[in-house]
């Protein structure tokens, strides 16, 4: 043991010396340092790419293009000010830390203002899923900002930066960034409580994986001007500002990364070993968890949904909904090639689930739901069933949407009568009225069809419209009896 301790100690040093000699020795560090502090300040030119990227970027999300997103990260310009962020933060230097940060604040500034502007002019104001995807960050998130951090400092160090490194640390900040723009616009807290984690997660990943990368080159407290004990104070404290929120998110990435090894174990178990899971899906964001799992297996297993949800809430400390379609295949080897089919084809699963769903409550066939599997969106368009209102259609479209979390759903009602709107006293709309707004605004959003408000007074017909939700152009005010009146516009009034 102890030869072998030598052994190890003797390699472990001889490693250290050629690190030293021959990498960190042939890198110029004074040309490095020059170069990171060039491009990570505020300039004209860092100002005006950062407009033109977060508007491309809110763009792409509003469309749910991911190429049109991409199309953003190619102009980005924040990996100098990252990059630059994690040199100072490496070489001890509050000057630069302060230059890089001031930087990088008023780019956050531009992007996300920039965004909000956009999407308040926007007829566009859904949360698409390239929007969703962008509101909690997830174990792949956190690896695309390292992978990103370690290749933008190499870059740096190398000579070797680039449109394509800048690409990598634009496409794990930028589109957060513009998220939280959506988020702000709209009011949905939600979104912009997720994008800002996202954001402030890859930044500060991103920023310590570039330090670290620095102080393997050997750029330290030499290359810096000489810090006096309260700068080196504040450096010690922005370390820890950056590591104590990314502590918290990593343990809720790990928390996610357990919980979903978990629920897969405990839905296999309930199966034998010619089962397989094909699908598995968890939304962590809902209230309870929502776990939805595809089995193809060859045997139906009757309480398989009731014995792994228990197992579940008891291993998650928390409640849990669990659905669980099987999918019946054959067995042996003949069958083989079957299960093998139905694997490849599981992200078929879902759609197909979804559109059954649909047909059923929109009361037509499957093949008239349309799928949009790439944008995760379903549509169909109702037909009359029996003495359903347009606020069953939208009640129907509200639980299967809650359903299937990851999709964009849509019913479209079939031209009905629009709920007649009530009023209090005071001349506000009472419960019934603020309901019957809101099916008649989403009804009308549906249709794609304008409104006429009659009767009443002007106050009353301001209070209504308010209520729809719908752009000025699609309600028509006119006056007429003492009542209001809600009616499709002609000629589309049934």
């Amino acid at each position: 043991m102890s030869n072998l301790s030598q052994s190890l100690s003797l390699r472990s040093r001889s490693v250290r010396r050629w690190w030293l000699r021959d990498v960190v020795g042939s890198v110029d560090h004074g040309e490095v340092v020059a170069r990171v502090r060039a491009e990570g300040g505020w300039n004209g030119h860092y100002a005006f790419m950062t407009l033109m990227s977060g508007g491309i970027a809110i763009l792409g999300l509003l469309l749910s293009s991911p190429a049109v997103v991409i199309g953003a990260m190619l102009i980005s310009p924040l990996m100098g000010p990252i990059v630059a962020l994690g040199f100072a933060l490496a070489t001890f230097d509050s000057e630069e830390i302060y230059r890089s940060l001031v930087a990088l604040g008023l780019g956050i500034v531009l992007a996300v203002g920039f965004s909000v502007l956009i999407v308040l002019v926007s007829p566009l104001q859904t949360v698409t899923a390239e929007i969703a995807a962008r509101t909690r960050p997830n174990l792949f998130d956190l690896l695309v900002a390292l992978f990103s951090g370690l290749a933008g400092a190499y870059s740096m160090v190398r000579g070797r930066h680039g449109a394509i490194v800048g690409v990598a640390i634009a496409t794990a900040l930028m589109p957060p960034l513009a998220t939280i723009g959506f988020g702000i616009a709209t009011a949905n807290g939600t979104v912009f409580a997720g994008a800002g984690l996202l954001f402030l997660t890859n930044l500060m990943v991103i920023a310590l994986a570039s330090a670290i990368m620095a102080r393997l080159y050997g750029f330290g407290h030499t290359l810096s001007p000489e810090q006096t004990r309260l700068q080196a104070t504040l450096i010690a404290i922005t370390f820890l500002g950056l590591g104590i929120p990314l502590g918290l998110a990593l343990k809720q990435i790990a928390w996610e990364a357990v919980a979903s090894r978990q629920a897969s174990e405990t839905i296999k178990n309930q199966f034998g070993d010619d089962a397989r899971i094909a699908d598995l899906q968890i939304n962590f964001a809902a209230q309870p968890v929502v776990v939805t799992a595809t089995v193809l297996t060859p045997r139906v297993v009757a309480d398989a949904e009731r014995n792994a949800g228990k197992r579940l809430i008891a291993a998650l400390g928390q409640p849990v909904r669990l659905e669980i379609d099987q999918l019946r295949v054959g067995s042996g080897d003949a069958d083989k090639s079957q299960v093998s089919a139905a694997r490849n084809a599981s992200v078929n699963l879902a759609p197909a689930r979804l559109a059954e769903k649909l047909a059923l409550a929109g009361g037509v066939g499957i093949e008239d739901v349309l799928i949009d599997a790439d944008h995760r969106r379903a549509v169909v368009r109702a037909a009359p069933l029996g003495s359903a209102d347009l606020a069953s259609f939208r009640e129907l479209e509200t639980r299967i949407a809650a359903s299937e979390p990851n999709w964009k759903v849509e019913i479209v009602p079939p031209l009905l009568a629009l709920p007649p709107i009530s009023f209090d006293r005071e001349g506000e709309l009472d419960a019934a009225g603020a309901e019957a707004a809101a099916v008649a605004g989403w009804a009308a959003r549906r249709l794609g069809l304008p409104v006429t408000l009659s009767g009443g007074t002007p106050a009353l017909r301001e209070t209504t419209a308010k209520a729809l939700g719908l752009p000025d152009e699609s309600v028509t005010m006119r006056s007429g009896g003492a009542a209001l009146t809600i009616e499709w516009s002609a000629p589309s009034a049934p």
